[in-house]
């Protein structure tokens, strides 16, 4: 699934403490002959609050199973994000579709500085100071991918050491 990105670390479900948030439930109707049917999709993110988050999509003819399989979904694909001090290393741009996203570390006592699903995807990482944008398309299936995309492409400093082959103050100092 996240393929495209390099030094993904994906994470195994097993041991962690994770919370899912509900960011969103629609509801489908499929016109057939003998009327409409009606079924509802559920996109859930999944999180430990410390570094570690998943996001998923279930659907069914109700609510709670769509719930449960999203959560179950979002379960299989858990990513860990480098976390400095409750907030983000660097600034960092996401894009999924026509959806947009910009977020950009702040100091403590900031606050999530988010709307919808946004908030819910930084808030199931545990981030707890960050200033975002969330610009063009609001749907939320593309607004958790934008914020997935923005999220790994985010290198801690040891990783731009290590790609880079040089030691940590080399990084800092130029």
């Amino acid at each position: 699934m996240y393929q495209k990105y390099k030094n993904v670390e994906t994470v195994k479900p097993g041991g962690l403490d994770l919370k899912d948030r509900l960011v969103g439930v629609q509801r489908v109707t499929k016109v057939t002959k003998g009327g409409r049917a009606f079924g509802f999709s559920a996109i859930v993110v999944v999180g430990d609050e410390n570094g570690v988050v998943g996001h998923g999509l279930g659907k069914s003819k109700d609510v709670a199973t769509a719930i449960a399989k999203a959560v179950e979904d979002a379960k299989k694909n858990l990513i860990r994000i480098p976390l400095i001090k409750g907030t983000i290393p660097h600034e960092q741009k996401g894009k999924f579709g026509g959806a947009r996203v910009y977020i950009q570390p702040a100091s403590h006592g900031t606050g999530v500085i988010a709307g919808g699903a946004l908030r819910a995807v930084l808030e199931a990482v545990g981030v707890h100071d960050v200033l975002s944008k969330s610009q063009g398309s609001s749907n939320p299936h593309n607004v958790v991918k934008a914020t997935f995309d923005a999220l790994l492409q985010i290198r801690d400093a040891k990783t731009i050491a290590d790609q880079r082959g040089v030691s940590l103050e080399k990084v800092f100092k130029g």
